[in-house]
């Protein structure tokens, strides 16, 4: 063998094993998957836990608490954000398998039975996709502190308000985005 030849062996060498440390981010698509897993658990427990609440409150109609009546929806509202944020665990975990080491098939088979938001084709897609997501989140966020709040004056109503458009000015900008996104 000649020098040409070593050369071009130890690069086919080296560039095969570079290309197999991708299977490194099995590591962050099975703990976000895992992860996801327990966020949906726990939000569909916070679920429960509701339902138990709301049947205790039925079969004592007369004898209602205040405290427990109270509580209902910021609980329901949790289980909301468990569910956003398992979804976005879920949405990372199969776009990054699908960039770094293959297309999952099952979801390719036909084009109807592929969700939009796993149509990831570069790590912008994966980032807008999150983003979306991370943004109801935010939201749901908002709306169960705004549950807490004790409002004493106007101008508590004001910042309160002044959110509110601020909320809609992000869902509008996302939307119009989407749109640009879908006509280029």
């Amino acid at each position: 063998m000649n020098k040409i030849e070593i050369e071009k062996k130890i690069e086919n060498v080296f560039e095969t094993l570079l290309f197999n440390t991708r299977f490194i981010v099995l590591t962050a698509v099975l703990g976000s998957f895992v992860a996801s897993f327990i966020m949906y658990l726990n939000g569909t427990l916070l679920v429960y836990n509701g339902l138990m609440l709301f049947i205790k409150q039925l079969l004592n109609f007369n004898t209602i608490n205040e405290h427990e009546v109270a509580t209902l929806v910021p609980l329901l509202i949790s289980s909301v954000d468990n569910y956003l944020f398992a979804t976005v665990l879920l949405i990372f975990s199969m776009g990054i398998y699908e960039l770094f080491i293959s297309k999952i098939d099952p979801a390719s088979r036909t084009p109807e039975s592929r969700p939009n938001w796993l149509n990831v084709k570069s790590l912008d897609d994966l980032k807008a996709a999150l983003g979306k997501v991370i943004l109801m989140i935010l939201i749901v966020s908002f709306f169960e502190n705004s549950l807490d709040i004790q409002y004493h004056s106007s101008l508590d109503l004001l910042y309160l308000g002044v959110g509110i458009i601020l909320i809609s000015g992000a869902l509008f900008l996302t939307h119009i985005q989407q749109i640009n996104n879908t006509h280029k």
